[in-house]
């Protein structure tokens, strides 16, 4: 890629860094506030009126948002260079101090919760607490899930020392990780990029890589997953969970039987997904099985010229201005005031994401650019969720927050925007291209996701039953990973440690399921638009996403006439899938 100036962060409008002495100051604030909160409501709310239960959440909101702002900055700075072990101790400081902080503020959902229907009730009709009415059922839920408020605050206590010092574990371990690669040493990022790049052998040998030095870790990241699912089993079942995957379904707030629907309707349709998609992809390389490595390989006429950062900019706010002025308004502040980390280094967390900081504040996205459309993809995608955050953040910090089902809405849409807007302005091979490309998107994110879904469910429930050694893991994860990408990719002994480097089994399991999900969801949403009025339809849509946390999925897609409940709406989303296989093959 010719030279590219790529944007960093600039965390300095937070704090100078990690040595500015205004952190340990509004450490101090924040630590008065929150003794003279708990000694004014602790206790007391069950008791309280609309009018004072509603001042109540404001205070507890604003010390909220003082802790975001402590925790963006650390864990920014951490995910900027995880190998500085300065940054690391002070990532991990803030940590435990703000685990100190929400153990003494857990009585507030422990109350909230537990209060009577007749208190409920008047609160529900008071003018000054309806609109912390969402937050207030959104807690009562997790009511017959709650345990004593001491144990609660113990757990919260020891967050920081337990699945959290996992996490940290995970992520340091997996940032000092260094790929051999001909005669370069590459981090996980750019090894992983390597596995789509246009030179076969060298698609293999950074698959190999990749493979044998997860394979000389694979006992550490054997023992992380362990603890991590031993931790949640006995939580949940403290709790009283019925289900492995019902306590992220309550935090997610969906129903079981939808997040079945979804699983179901996918995995019927695998053999009209991957295996189909696959087949075809391995005829196009004149082969019968595609290894493992070449399934993201461009196609032989791809011209994947390296795209410019400036150009990437432009092609993302020019597709979101056709669809909604707004919304390219607020992507474009992204770009002029740095709040895009994009350069590849050492160090950086691989991947990409959005933070969502808050409101008083604004998100923060990083990327890995390279260059390449998938990279303009994944830059839309995220920018997508910086949109959704910034519209939410209206709400206030405490109904801004959108459960994982729905955080991938504005996202995925976004990409679809960029996608549509580039495959229009293509000739037949680049329209071949774009197509292949985006639908192997659409099945990483849909049915890999739910392969990986269905990986993590073997594993926990195998979990059950005492600690599984890296080998039975690998068993596990070659078995499910067969029927997720099908009969025509070949799944050798290389493949048997991938498993171990992909952070949502560590971060946040069973989070995998929501980028089906969201996938799905965008989907029948973009089925919508291509058949309504268009203006109209772009206006319902940011209002969905300014609705944030406040609504419930059943409540936005309303509006478009659509439902998660129904059976139908998850074909629809995997259908636009095999709709767009169809028409690839047409090419």
């Amino acid at each position: 890629m010719t030279k590219n100036k790529l944007p960093k962060w600039n965390l300095s409008e937070i704090y100078l860094n990690y040595k500015d002495p205004k952190i340990e100051k509004d450490i101090t604030k924040i630590k008065v506030s929150v003794h003279n909160f708990v000694r004014k409501w602790k206790d007391k709310i069950k008791a309280l009126d609309g009018k004072e239960i509603s001042n109540c959440i404001k205070q507890y909101e604003r010390i909220n948002e003082s802790l975001g702002i402590l925790s963006t900055h650390s864990s920014l700075s951490f995910a900027s260079n995880m190998q500085d072990t300065e940054v690391s101790r002070y990532n991990a400081k803030i940590s435990d101090t703000i685990s100190e902080f929400f153990s003494k503020l857990v009585f507030v959902s422990l109350e909230i919760g537990s209060v009577n229907d007749k208190t409920y009730n008047q609160w529900l009709n008071d003018h000054s607490s309806k609109k912390w009415i969402p937050l207030i059922k959104s807690l009562r839920k997790r009511k017959k899930y709650q345990l004593s408020p001491q144990v609660e605050e113990i757990l919260i206590e020891k967050h920081a020392t337990g699945r959290s010092s996992w996490v940290r574990l995970f992520d340091e371990t997996s940032a000092s990780l260094r790929f051999p690669f001909k005669k370069k040493i590459l981090t996980e990022a750019e090894i992983l990029n390597k596995l789509s790049d246009k030179d076969s052998e060298n698609r293999e040998i950074a698959g190999k890589s990749l493979s044998k030095v997860l394979n000389q870790n694979k006992k550490i990241f054997g023992m992380i997953l362990n603890v991590i699912s031993r931790d949640k089993f006995i939580e949940d079942n403290k709790r009283g969970f019925k289900s492995l995957l019902s306590s992220r379904n309550l935090d997610n707030d969906v129903e079981d039987e939808v997040v079945s629907s979804l699983v179901n309707a996918v995995d019927e349709q695998m053999p009209n997904l991957t295996h189909r998609y696959y087949k075809w992809k391995a005829r196009e390389f004149n082969k019968k099985k595609l290894n493992w490595w070449d399934r993201n390989a461009p196609l032989s006429f791809n011209q994947d010229k390296a795209i410019k950062w400036e150009e990437a900019k432009s092609i993302i706010l020019k597709s979101f201005k056709e669809f909604n002025p707004q919304v390219s308004e607020i992507a474009e502040k992204f770009f002029k005031n740095n709040w895009i980390d994009a350069e590849v280094r050492e160090g950086k967390a691989s991947g990409a994401f959005a933070h969502p900081s808050v409101p008083s504040l604004h998100p923060y996205v990083l990327v890995n650019f390279q260059g390449k459309v998938r990279d303009v993809m994944t830059l839309a995608h995220e920018l997508g969720h910086g949109v959704h955050q910034v519209l939410a953040s209206e709400q206030g910090l405490l109904l801004s927050d959108t459960p994982l089902t729905l955080a991938e809405t504005a996202s995925v849409f976004g990409e679809m925007l960029v996608f549509r807007n580039l495959l229009d302005q293509s000739n037949k091979n680049k329209r071949k291209e774009m197509l292949a490309n985006k639908i192997e998107d659409m099945l990483n994110t849909v049915a890999r996701q739910i392969g990986f879904h269905q990986f993590e469910c073997e594993f926990h429930n195998s979990r059950k039953n005492g600690e599984l050694t890296p080998d039975e893991i690998s068993d596990i994860w070659i078995e499910t990973q067969k029927h997720a990408l099908g009969p025509y990719v070949k799944l050798d002994d290389y493949y048997r440690s991938l498993w171990a480097y992909i952070p949502h089994f560590v971060h946040t399991p069973f989070y995998v399921y929501a980028y089906a999900f969201g996938d799905c969801l965008v989907n029948a949403l973009w089925s919508e638009y291509q058949s309504s009025n268009k203006e109209k339809f772009s206006k319902l849509y940011v209002n969905l996403l300014k609705s944030g946390g406040s609504k419930s999925h059943n409540e936005l897609l309303k509006p478009f006439g659509l439902s998660a409940y129904e059976k139908n709406f998850w074909h629809k989303g995997v259908r636009s899938i095999t709709e767009m296989i169809d028409e690839l093959e047409t090419l």
